[in-house]
């Protein structure tokens, strides 16, 4: 199968506590997932590119392809990995991804024995310099997924990131966009960047990230967005939260922001992620960054109105595309 949109990165085994409720004890989840699934809203023939262990649920994998998920691309390594991920929003929303022990002991939650022992990946990759397990190899990829019309890589080690890059434009042209991993994005790595931008269709950095980048350089994000642009890539999309984005065509040179759709928000893991795959979808049907900037705004806000990475595609009939008009009408030329 030669996939429409595939999606690479690693997944996760989810813990999370929300504010409020049942604590969510490992679930599916993960940047590609939560990215795929977004897409799902708006385009099928989807794929993920990922490695899991042998430990990793059967059940997880046919999940996906109910949904409409091809797992064909993740392949299975003899043993166990640890892809543990866990996440605790306080009451006004902030993360912390440290210490299970003190959240679930404050809440008066029975610790799960899954837990212990637990490091976040950001620490372990801090320590050691390799790539992560489950970051997919590129001498694991299918020869069918070469050939796939659009890619997104999510966040990964920065020279996983480039080795991929490397396959996929060696096989052929296709639209390409990168989401880059907070353990690179200092300073003293901006030059590297030029490696990973040239020829990409689009960048897409949180704010956060690319001031770390820029850090003691410039408060201002459009010159980022224009520096960045100067490494030869066509697009610079950053995500900026409840603020909505900002979008840089940097052959145009012209600069849009576009404001966040206005929603509840029950669970904002994958958000970003979700952003990430409305966006591919919106640029492999119509190479419009405006327009594919929204499908990419609408998929996060439906994503955080519910909490899985399968949440968005339970939404009712119409919603989605409602959204979509909505915004594209918001969008401002600065």
């Amino acid at each position: 199968m030669i996939p429409k949109l595939l999606f690479a990165g690693r997944l996760a085994r989810e813990y999370i506590l929300l504010p409020e409720g049942a604590p969510i004890l490992d679930r599916p989840g993960g940047s590609p997932l939560y990215a795929a699934g977004a897409a799902s809203i708006w385009d099928k023939d989807i794929a993920i590119l990922a490695r899991v262990g042998e430990d990793y649920p059967n059940q997880w994998l046919r999940q996906f392809t109910e949904h409409g998920i091809s797992p064909e691309g993740i392949q299975i390594a003899p043993r166990a990995l640890d892809l543990r991920s866990f996440r605790a929003y306080s009451k006004t929303l902030e993360l912390s991804r440290s210490n299970p022990v003190g959240h679930f002991a404050r809440r008066e939650l029975t610790f799960p024995k899954a837990l212990l022992g637990y490091r976040p990946p950001e620490e372990k990759e801090l320590i050691n310099s390799d790539p992560h397990p489950a970051t997919p190899l590129v001498t694991e990829i299918p020869n069918d997924f070469l050939q796939a019309q659009a890619l997104h890589i999510a966040p990964l080690e920065f020279k996983s990131q480039g080795q991929l890059l490397a396959a996929f434009r060696a096989a052929s042209d296709k639209i390409i966009t990168l989401d880059p991993s907070p353990r690179y994005m200092i300073p003293n790595r901006l030059q590297e960047l030029r490696f990973i931008l040239e020829g990409l269709t689009a960048f897409i950095p949180s704010e956060e990230e690319l001031r770390a980048l820029f850090w003691g350089e410039t408060h201002d994000l459009w010159a980022m967005a224009e520096e960045l642009g100067g490494f030869g890539c066509q697009l610079i999309i950053v995500k900026r939260g409840k603020e909505g984005q900002l979008i840089y065509d940097v052959d145009a040179k012209k600069r849009w922001e576009l404001p966040a759709y206005s929603s509840r928000v029950a669970d904002m893991t994958g958000a970003g992620d979700a952003f990430c795959g409305g966006f591919l979808a919106g640029y492999q049907q119509s190479e419009d960054p405006l327009r594919s900037a929204a499908y990419g705004n609408v998929s996060a806000s439906l994503s955080m109105e519910g909490s899985g990475p399968f949440y968005p595609l339970g939404v009712l009939p119409g919603l989605a595309q409602a959204r979509l008009e909505a915004l594209i009408d918001l969008i401002q030329e600065v």
